[in-house]
């Protein structure tokens, strides 16, 4: 794709600022402390005796201070995001998020009221219509109030996490921008090495295979030395807030119960024999072997075109499939497109893989990309502009109840690749099908079972932890105990593998955030199922609804218009069941 790199689109983030030195900067942080400051001594120590008028009244300014800080926040993120290597950016960022940390600990009084309201006061609030529409904002913080420490505990736990957490993150990320990784001649990138996994040529991905293996390995002592920090500072607030167990603290921001989740790990982890087992014994007969090297676990099929796809024709391929859904969800990811919302060429310094940032309801939505050309990043492509259309629906909800929790996050990301495949699937013929049934599969157990394995290294990692810190090798012990699981017996994980646990942003980013991915892909495969046996027009009217409801309903109320509950025992057998289905469509293909 290196060709038609240029051809790709560069965000513009001049509509936030004009660039990091513009004295509109200063000039907003400026008036966000001043209204916090009148803010806060307006409603402190007041909020348990407000009407439901005034509460109103307080939630709105709150959310409007909330507002004004995330438009800054968003530019420093984003404009780092692409330019990671910059000390000038990297300094701004850093400085933003030290103006930003002061100013939330001054307002965390709000969060902290509110969660210990008790029931009458909030049962009188509710007899107004108008405060009846805060009650999702309002049930969430009450369901925290157990958990809650003093305040001033909790004003110096925020203002300390730019110094503490928020730093080891940003070290975790320059490290990880700056890494260069030898390959033929050339020096490459994280992101351009990985990518080279894929590659059709068996020696391309041994080669970066072990480069990235070596490279991960001299720099093991520093993301050991990041995990171990992560993770002892996350025990020890979770231990003081009283969470028994090491995951309930994130299935409690994610709004999902404890034995939810372990019902999605244990059908998972029973399932891996006939889903990654199975499957990787049909790739290595592919490619004549009884066992794959581990860099050859993406690899495409022998008989595979390796064909590259242009960005125009990715667009395409995109907004068609969203159409045949619902032409609004393509008219929206068509505004990404017009609007150059899209960051999508590789270049230096830029972080690796792929997001989308919700931004603001009052400005828009962002998506960072990788292009390279495959059909794996046009199935990149879908999943960020699925959540991009995600976030501009649920924007109607306000700042403080847009955000859906990450177990429903992945929802239409996940929904919007589907999409993609499907279409096209419907175009190919036999040896194309073959190609993309076996991407898919892969896709999938990579969202499925590869993050489950995922999970399960985090919380042995994390259990360990408690006791002392790991060193890097007592560290890929756990990793590969818990991988050798996931993929299952025809995966060769040599001692070069051992290190690999090192460059997965998300256990650094936010600890046990990779189940939401298979909580999100079993969810989208039960709706699949529903799509396919019902109404098309109806369920994706009903599908918009669900996008729309942002984060002020859980993902039960979601569900129940599609006679679906992640409470059934046989609700994530059917994402287990989409699997193997298409396995069976591609073994019929032989």
């Amino acid at each position: 794709m290196k060709k038609s790199n240029n051809e790709l689109p560069i965000w513009d983030l001049t509509e936030i600022y004009k660039d990091i030195k513009d004295p509109k900067i200063k000039e907003d942080l400026k008036n966000i402390r001043k209204i916090s400051k009148e803010f806060l001594i307006s409603w402190k120590d007041k909020i348990k005796n407000l009407n439901s008028n005034d509460l109103v009244d307080c939630i709105e300014q709150y959310q409007n201070i909330n507002e004004k800080i995330y438009k800054i926040g968003t530019h420093s993120n984003l404009i780092f995001a692409t330019n990671m290597e910059d000390p000038e950016i990297s300094r701004y960022n850093s400085t933003i998020s030290d103006e930003v940390t002061d100013i939330f600990s001054s307002l965390i009084f709000v969060s902290l009221e509110l969660s210990k309201i008790s029931d009458d006061v909030f049962n009188k609030w509710m007899l107004s219509e108008k405060a009846k529409e805060w009650m999702p904002y309002l049930k969430i913080l009450r369901k925290r109030n157990p958990f809650i420490l003093d305040p001033l505990v909790e004003e110096i736990l925020i203002e300390k996490s730019a110094t503490g957490r928020s730093a080891w993150v940003r070290l975790f990320d320059e490290t990880s921008a700056s890494l260069r990784f030898p390959f033929k001649k050339e020096m490459v990138s994280e992101a351009e090495i990985l990518n080279y996994l894929s590659d059709p040529d068996p020696e391309n991905r041994k080669m970066a295979g072990q480069s990235l293996s070596k490279i991960l390995e001299k720099n093991k002592r520093i993301f050991g030395m990041i995990l171990n920090v992560i993770s002892r500072d996350r025990y020890i607030e979770d231990n003081k807030r009283g969470f028994k167990r090491i995951v309930s603290s994130r299935n409690l921001d994610n709004d999902v119960e404890d034995e939810v989740v372990d019902a999605l790990v244990k059908t998972v982890d029973e399932a891996m024999p006939k889903l990654t087992h199975r499957y990787y014994k049909w790739k290595a007969k592919q490619f004549g072997k009884t066992k794959l090297d581990w860099w050859d676990r993406n690899a495409p099929l022998p008989s595979s075109l390796d064909r590259s796809i242009e960005w125009s024709e990715a667009k395409s391929i995109v907004l068609e499939s969203f159409a045949s859904f619902h032409p609004e969800i393509s008219k929206l990811a068509n505004l990404f497109f017009q609007n150059n919302w899209i960051d999508a060429k590789v270049r230096k310094g830029k972080a690796s893989g792929a997001f989308a940032h919700p931004s603001i309801p009052s400005l828009h939505p962002y998506v960072l990309l990788n292009y390279q050309g495959k059909i794996r990043d046009v199935m990149t492509l879908a999943h960020e502009l699925g959540h991009g259309v995600h976030q501009i629906l649920a924007a109607k909800n306000g700042l403080l109840m847009a955000e859906t929790p990450l177990t429903l996050a992945e929802t239409a990301s996940v929904f919007g690749e589907m999409l993609v495949f499907r279409k096209l699937l419907e175009d190919s013929n036999d040896k194309e099908k073959k190609q993309l049934l076996a991407g898919k599969v892969e896709d999938m157990l990579n969202t499925v079972v590869r993050q489950i394995g995922f999970h399960q290294f985090e919380v042995k990692f994390h259990e360990a932890r408690i006791k002392s810190e790991l060193t890097p090798d007592e560290i890929g012990e756990i990793w590969m105990q818990t991988q050798s699981h996931a993929v299952g017996p025809y995966i060769n994980l040599t001692d070069e593998y051992k290190v690999l646990w090192g460059y997965i942003p998300h256990f650094v980013h936010t600890p046990f955030y990779v189940y939401a991915y298979a909580f999100g892909d079993s969810l989208v495969n039960a709706l699949w199922y529903s799509y396919q046996n019902s109404d098309k027009n109806a369920f994706a009217e009903k599908y918009l609804d669900m996008l729309s409801a942002g984060g002020t309903k859980g993902h039960n109320d979601l569900l129940k218009p599609f006679n679906l509950s992640a409470y059934d025992k046989s609700f994530w057998n059917k994402g287990v069941s989409m699997i193997s289905g298409l396995m069976d469509e591609l073994e019929k293909l032989e």
